[in-house]
């Protein structure tokens, strides 16, 4: 017989015997399982087999008070977050049963990251993904489905183990880290702690908040009501709508690396995302780092400029010589920008914004020979902070696609008590006449229109979740009218998110007024007002919040 034909029978006589394998393999063994997911019939066929390592991933006194029989009680609290020697963690691996080739499933309580934590720990250390699982819905799941407990425990046989080389590649370290939270086009942060620690509620170290950029995403978001893991479907619906892409690197963090487990679980393993990371360390070391690493606790909080910022970057030096790259839109009225304006300010008076509500294009006309630059940041500045005037220029800048907007928090005449300069002159838009005018110079400004800002009917448009709409004025509507055949109304008047001066409250306080009101974090939100000003207002705040899918309805 020819080689070439023998080779072929050999490769076809080794598929049939896999076939042949496949076909034996019990009923259980395919069914029950989703990727690395298994529920609960699956593991008590698996356990009356003999088949798989069970482990309890639960802190000790849980494990004592009830478990699995037969499942081995791994309490990564006993081990500590430090690094040991690789001959250290070989036995520890060993002394919880670990050998080749043997099924692992790991569970914990249920709706928690503990069975998530211990299962990138093994993967981390190089145990093939396909022998590791998850039971899904943890004890919990198991108990309700009528699964025996028991308080005693089997000590393990000690498995054979051995460590080879860790999965480096899923692992973040800080110089990553660091550079990934400044660079959010092309990585997600993800901030995987409760929301009272993103917006500065609560800490765990000296200071609270969350890395900037980092989009808020805590485990408790990805379980159902019964502790199970959301279907793969919701899951990317609900990462799709804060906009972590699949083709980005992800990097999830928390307080010291056991939460951001249940996010890198879900995304890598649940949608076989290609580049997701655990930051081991998460703040416990971005905290100590002697460099004093930043925290936020606003989404955005760059829509927000100060006046000795704008001082700074906006002044006749940085201007000079070509370092400010800076719009200033004075939204007062003519008289009050003719008695003293922020230097460089152009007069464009709120009533410009007002009347353009329906032709956005003709104002994007207006703004280039106005001396607009489309591409250089656009800070509004008004009688002081945040109000319907300021908010309305805001959102007509979104509107028109303007990248980079930002609200003055403080007032012409704060501005003028601090002894920053004022100018009465009128900003010149062109060639200056003389040296010392300040000038700006024309420009063409694009009719970049976007479509998810305002929506002129109730049903007009459509997100990924269900509309919640905000009523912003300080009364209650009496009836809502269209709104309220189209979703769900609110009544959260803007005043209450403000200080008495203009600026918004502390996230934290935000965030509580928001929940009390009944703002889902999941909605496609329409603010409305019959005054657009004040919806605006309210649609600023939820963006500084980094809520992604926000709208003001025109009413009338």
């Amino acid at each position: 017989m020819p080689k070439s034909v023998s080779n072929r029978w050999s490769q076809w006589i080794l598929l049939a015997l896999a076939s042949c394998l496949l076909m034996l393999q019990p009923a259980w063994a395919q069914q029950g399982r989703q990727g690395h997911l298994v529920n609960v019939a699956w593991l008590e066929q698996a356990l009356k087999s003999g088949e798989v390592l069970l482990l309890d991933a639960s802190v000790t006194p849980l494990y004592t008070a009830k478990h699995i029989a037969g499942a081995v009680s791994v309490d990564l609290y006993r081990y500590g977050n430090r690094e040991v020697a690789p001959e250290v963690m070989e036995r520890r691996l060993q002394s919880w049963g670990v050998s080749p080739g043997r099924k692992i499933v790991i569970y914990d309580q249920g709706g928690t990251n503990m069975a998530t934590r211990l299962f990138f720990d093994l993967y981390y250390q190089g145990v093939p993904a396909e022998d590791l699982f998850i039971l899904d819905g943890g004890l919990a799941k198991w108990q309700a489905d009528g699964g025996a407990v028991t308080q005693e425990a089997v000590p393990p046989q000690p498995g054979t183990f051995r460590l080879q080389a860790v999965r480096d590649e899923v692992r973040v370290r800080l110089p990553e880290f660091l550079n990934a939270a400044g660079d959010p086009a092309n990585h997600a942060v993800v901030d995987a702690l409760e929301p009272g620690y993103y917006v500065g509620e609560a800490k765990f170290f000296d200071r609270a908040g969350h890395v900037p950029n980092a989009i808020m995403l805590p485990g408790e978001d990805f379980y159902n009501a019964d502790k199970t893991f959301k279907s793969p479907e919701e899951i990317a619906r609900m990462v799709g709508y804060l906009g972590i892409r699949p083709e980005q690197q992800i990097h999830s963090y928390c307080g010291g690396g056991v939460a951001a487990s249940v996010p890198f679980f879900a995304l890598k393993f649940i949608l076989n995302y290609p580049k997701v990371k655990l930051y081991r360390e998460s703040q416990l070391e971005w905290l100590q780092d002697s460099r004093g690493l930043p925290l936020w606790t606003e989404a955005a909080p760059q829509l927000k400029r100060d006046m000795s910022w704008l001082n700074g970057w906006g002044s006749r030096m940085m201007r000079t010589y070509g370092g400010s790259k800076i719009n200033v839109i004075d939204v007062r009225p003519p008289e009050a920008y003719r008695l003293g304006h922020v230097p460089y300010a152009l007069s464009l008076p709120a009533e410009l914004f007002s009347g353009s509500l329906d032709k956005p294009a003709a104002l994007a006309e207006r703004l280039g020979p106005a001396g607009v630059n489309p591409d250089t940041e656009t800070v509004i500045v008004s009688d002081g902070g945040l109000n319907p005037h300021s908010a309305l220029a805001y959102l007509m800048f979104q509107r028109l696609g303007h990248q980079r907007v930002s609200v003055l928090m403080d007032s012409v005449d704060e501005w003028g008590l601090k002894g920053l300069p004022l100018a009465k002159e009128a900003t010149v838009v062109g060639a200056p006449k003389a040296p010392q005018d300040m000038a700006v110079p024309a420009s063409v400004y694009p009719v970049r229109l976007r479509d998810d800002v305002l929506v002129r009917d109730a049903k007009s448009s459509k997100g990924r979740y269900p509309k919640v709409f905000i009523a912003s004025g300080q009364a209650a509507p009496a009836d809502g009218g269209d709104v309220r055949r189209h979703g769900k109304t609110v009544h959260l008047p803007y005043k209450e998110l403000l200080n008495a001066d203009g600026s918004p409250k502390a996230a934290k306080d935000i965030w509580k007024a928001l929940v009390k009101a009944g703002v889902p974090r999941y909605a496609e939100i329409v603010c409305f007002s019959d005054d657009p000003g004040e919806a605006a207002v309210n649609y600023y705040i939820l963006k500084l919040m980094g809520f992604p899918d926000v709208k003001v309805l025109l009413q009338g």
